[in-house]
């Protein structure tokens, strides 16, 4: 399955059907256009249609209800947000007056999300105070892109200690009643003004949250109701922190300036190559095309924190045509066939051609690197040693996640460990590299290295998520290969320490086969055992790291640059 069909694959069941709902569409200025499904609406670009968030306050407006959204969620999930956040539907009742459809709406999902019954929803005053437009991607399929209704409501007398919460766990994971001056810590995102610990550090919060309290409620809480706002505030696009951006804009053409250069020193650097077979199978994987993320990100980071130059494009070239020669041998060793799109390079040419192809890409990148006019001696035996060092951890990772296979169990810590040196010690690697070139302090060169490890941890954890509810078309490669192959992902650790009865996916694992309908069924048990939410929520964390290592960097151009790339990691990056 391909477009909005098969981004619904492997999504929770109840979610995926409330993904039919109609929400209703809407112009900049809030009129209503049409109405259109909640697929729709979300998928791809997203369609512009109406919501509405309400804030639930109680102590004369000195505490507020929060939630976590359920990892089940489609969008945005495992992020924390005001009381509730939906869309009135095109029904009657909530397709009609704007304000009071959207209050219905509200009193609809409170019921349904947090369990509160109607008889005391009808006992609440909801005061409508304003509208904001934003658009915020969360990922390469999912956006949100609405006109958000803001509805403050104050329970007053026994409500305040009788209300009935009993959050719906397939919407919510958490509540918590934070008084306001915790709410301001939650939404700020710097280190905490109203309590001793800084417990939202390694939690994300909804962007359109911290939107709304800021435009509508910072200035008024705890004097409820805010006083009415006219019109439409307009915040357009924004990243997972509320900032304003054109999505990944910046990101991508900082990579499309530096991408051509770098290319043409990596195929001038494999041309070294004069065996015309060999030849053609180390530049192989590069016809796939792909962004070049590794090859551009030592100049990136240079140019944030310090003086970027011709050196970073070599070395680069350098750690990219390393990354393939992992590549190479990885697919070799796993026998995947199929790598961007393309043969790999083991059934495009022959598995001793593709193990002399990566010997001989591994000895080129070295050689480049000595070789370069722009890279002053007193930093070549750091850089010839960090990569060195790299490579010596991958390999030292990719053995480990051999051992996994003929072992029983693998631990948590353990597969973090193991990732660490398959995978994040790469763009740990590439951000240090890049940091000292560009003669950034010590200081400065570890901080980026923190950033890059826990940058590609994030990294490999969404990756090992799209493996499992990808589709093969997306990924040019085989969908679900992890569960037939029996890695020991994350996802799969924790569904086989949880105990609960999965047949499909004790059928599929490790197979080495199975059918697309046992597939289908196991990575629904993974869903519904909280495996795949498990996983998303440590994917959650490290992003979160990583956003805080680039808040000790001076804010500029380049910086937002790598704030980007870090919210882009929420997806997988060839």
């Amino acid at each position: 399955m391909t477009g909005q069909e098969g981004a619904l694959s492997g999504q929770d069941s109840s979610q995926a059907d409330m993904m039919q709902e109609r929400c209703i569409l809407v112009d900049s200025s809030d009129n209503v256009i049409g109405s259109e499904t909640k697929l729709k609406c979300h998928y791809g670009d997203g369609l512009l249609h109406r919501a509405f968030s309400v804030l639930l306050f109680k102590g004369g407006g000195q505490y507020l209800l929060v939630q976590k959204r359920s990892a089940d969620k489609i969008t945005f999930p495992s992020v924390w947000a005001n009381t509730c956040c939906s869309h009135p539907l095109d029904i009657p009742g909530e397709n009609e007056d704007a304000v009071s459809g959207v209050i219905n709406a509200a009193k609809r999902k409170l019921n349904q999300e947090l369990g509160i019954p109607r008889q005391q929803l009808d006992l609440i005053d909801f005061h409508h105070v304003g509208r904001f437009q934003y658009e915020c991607r969360w990922d390469d399929n999912w956006v949100e892109n609405e006109v958000d209704h803001v509805i403050v409501a104050q329970l007053t007398g026994e409500l305040e200690d009788d209300l009935h919460v009993e959050p719906n766990p397939n919407e919510i994971s958490e509540t918590r009643w934070l008084h306001i001056g915790d709410v301001w810590d939650m939404v700020s995102g710097k280190e905490p003004v109203h309590s001793d610990t800084d417990i939202w550090k390694d939690e994300a919060v909804a962007p359109w949250f911290k939107l709304l309290w800021k435009e509508f409620l910072l200035q008024q809480v705890p004097e409820l109701p805010p006083s009415p706002r006219e019109g439409v505030v307009s915040f357009g696009e924004v990243d997972m922190d509320g900032n304003s951006v054109v999505p990944g804009q910046n990101l991508m053409a900082a990579i499309g300036t530096h991408r051509e250069h770098v290319e043409s020193v990596i195929m001038e650097s494999l041309s070294k190559m004069k065996q015309e077979r060999l030849h053609g199978a180390m530049r192989h994987l590069f016809t796939g095309g792909g962004k070049r993320l590794r090859a551009t990100l030592p100049r990136l980071v240079g140019e944030a924190v310090g003086k970027a130059h011709e050196g970073h494009y070599t070395l680069g070239a350098s750690i990219e045509i390393i990354h393939n020669f992992t590549l190479v041998h990885d697919d070799l060793m796993d026998q995947d066939p199929i790598r961007r799109g393309l043969d790999a390079v083991h059934v495009a040419y022959d598995d001793s051609t593709a193990i002399n192809a990566g010997d001989a890409m591994l000895a080129v990148a070295f050689e480049i690197l000595a070789e370069s006019p722009h890279i002053e001696q007193d930093k070549l035996a750091f850089l010839v040693s960090s990569i060195g060092e790299m490579v010596r951890n991958v390999a030292s990772g990719q053995q480990e996640d051999i051992s996994f296979e003929t072992r029983e169990s693998v631990s948590e810590d353990e597969y973090i460990e193991m990732i660490k040196g398959k995978t994040s010690v790469m763009f740990e690697t590439c951000a240090g590299t890049g940091a000292i070139l560009a003669g950034a302090s010590d200081s400065i060169v570890n901080n980026m290295k923190n950033w890059g490890l826990n940058l590609g941890l994030c990294f490999q954890l969404m990756d090992d998520l799209i493996d499992i509810t990808g589709d093969t078309e997306t990924l040019g490669k085989p969908a679900g290969s992890d569960i037939v192959q029996g890695k020991k992902t994350l996802i799969a650790i924790h569904a086989l320490s949880c105990g609960d009865d999965m047949p499909a996916f004790t059928e599929a694992y490790g197979s080495g086969d199975c059918s697309e309908d046992v597939l289908s069924k196991a990575v629904k048990e993974l869903h519904d055992s909280g495996s795949i939410g498990y996983a998303k929520e440590r994917a959650m964390h490290h992003h979160s790291l990583a956003h805080r290592c680039l808040d000790d960097i001076e804010d500029s151009p380049a910086l937002d640059v790598l704030r980007e790339l870090t919210d882009f990691q929420l997806i997988r990056i060839n």
